[in-house]
């Protein structure tokens, strides 16, 4: 089989080494892909935007499956358009992605079917917005409405940094015209949760949970990024909690998309938050999350090729999914200065020994060297029996990693072995 995957980070090279798996797999296009994906696909450079591109390509080379992963192309109608063309894909269409695409339309559904979520009020007159946070409780939370590459939310400890926040967004424009409108909700206390889950309409089974640590800094300081690492699972979803979120949450959001005529198929990423009133959605992605990725498929032992062939033609149900009752870690290698100013063109080595364990998210080849190419450069996992030896298996091919101006954060997956000794 000939499978196209449409993207270029660290999420889609662990989707794509794990669909190397699969013997059937002869070989893996990535659009645009990049450098240090070389090894596991062959690399096209075709922007993951253009769709006009990533559709006369597939056809060229008659591929058989394609995977959509970002969200930018989910929602500017990817697989609508490869599924126009004879070729199937995982990855919901664009009236689907619409669940990630605007967080008006998603708070709204979550509102209009009872989904628990943050109480919120919607605003396009930035005049008025700045009106209503001058007196609305503290913390609070602004969110522009479209996409914004994970940066388009801002925790407002004071008054003053909410009205910035709105005027960095609506005014400035900071996000371009995801900012003509705005989310302004009410602060969530409580452990985050990410359930990443395949659906198909019909039928929805959550993968592993996960934990994020967003912050740049140790100990959960600095500003937030794409993600320094990820443990999985996560301590606070218990058996109790996910059965409360399978019911009140993960079921009624698949018949909520299903009764609006927008039936999601694919990956749908819940993102929660464990409240004292239970949990609550604080966001829904249309696709897999990135670090997360990095440590749910280390940990799935089912064929994850099959998995999405099965959710694009409507057999979920009938379709293995298992997934090991190990621990993952992944620590995220940055460029120091990640998420505001760093440089790149830094020569890279991976030591062979460790190739099986490294995601590289943003990197190029150049004169047959191996360059740093972005803020997050690689994540590193490692599967374990425990977590404290998964942990320190992730941070042991992360010191053999080399580039200079390399950085990471020392103390990912620590908030988790608290929760685990109580």
């Amino acid at each position: 089989m000939k499978i196209l995957v449409v993207g270029s980070g660290g999420r889609e090279h662990a989707i794509i080494k794990k669909i190397k798996e699969n013997k059937d797999v002869e070989v893996i296009y990535a659009l645009p892909g990049n450098g240090g994906m070389a090894k596991d696909a062959v690399c096209v450079d075709i922007g993951a935007t253009d769709i006009d591109g990533i559709v006369a390509f597939a056809k060229e080379k008659a591929v058989d499956y394609a995977v959509v992963a970002p969200d930018d192309p989910l929602a500017l109608g990817c697989v609508d358009a490869l599924e126009a063309a004879g070729i199937p894909s995982f990855g919901p269409r664009a009236n689907a992605a619409i669940i990630e695409s605007s967080k008006v339309f998603s708070k709204e559904l979550m509102k209009k079917y009872g989904i628990p979520t943050a109480s919120y009020d919607v605003f396009d007159d930035p005049e008025e917005a700045l009106r209503f946070v001058k007196t609305a409780p503290l913390p609070t939370v602004v969110k522009a409405d479209g996409l914004a590459l994970g940066k388009g939310v801002i925790i407002a400890m004071t008054h003053e940094e909410a009205e910035d926040a709105i005027k960095e967004i609506m005014l400035d424009k900071k996000f371009g015209k995801s900012g003509d409108r705005i989310v302004i909700e009410e602060f969530l206390e409580g452990p985050e949760v990410s359930v990443l889950s395949f659906t198909d309409g019909k039928t929805l089974v959550p993968m592993v949970s996960s934990m994020d640590h967003k912050r740049a800094g140790d100990g959960d300081t600095g500003l937030n990024t794409g993600g320094m690492g990820t443990v999985a699972p996560n301590p606070y979803y218990t058996d109790k909690v996910a059965a409360e979120c399978m019911e009140k949450i993960f079921i009624p959001t698949m018949n909520a998309m299903n009764a609006e005529g927008r039936t999601f198929k694919g990956c749908l990423y819940f993102g929660l938050m464990i409240t004292k009133d239970g949990p609550k959605v604080i966001e829904y992605n249309c696709r897999f999350g990135d670090p997360e990725t990095q440590v749910v498929l280390p940990l799935l032992e089912s064929d994850l090729l099959t998995i999405m062939m099965a959710v694009t033609d409507s057999r979920l149900a009938e379709t293995e999914v298992r997934f090991s009752d190990k621990h993952a870690c992944c620590v995220i290698v940055a460029s120091k200065g990640y998420p505001e100013h760093y440089e790149k063109g830094f020569e890279m080595t991976i030591p062979e020994e460790i190739e099986d364990k490294v995601y590289v998210a943003g990197a190029k080849i150049s004169d047959g060297k191996l360059l740093t190419n972005g803020g997050r450069v690689v994540g590193c996992t490692a599967v374990a029996d425990s977590l404290e030896e998964a942990i320190k298996g992730a941070y042991d091919v992360a010191k053999k990693v080399r580039f200079d101006n390399a950085y990471m954060r020392t103390d990912i997956g620590q908030r988790a072995l608290k929760a685990y000794k109580g």
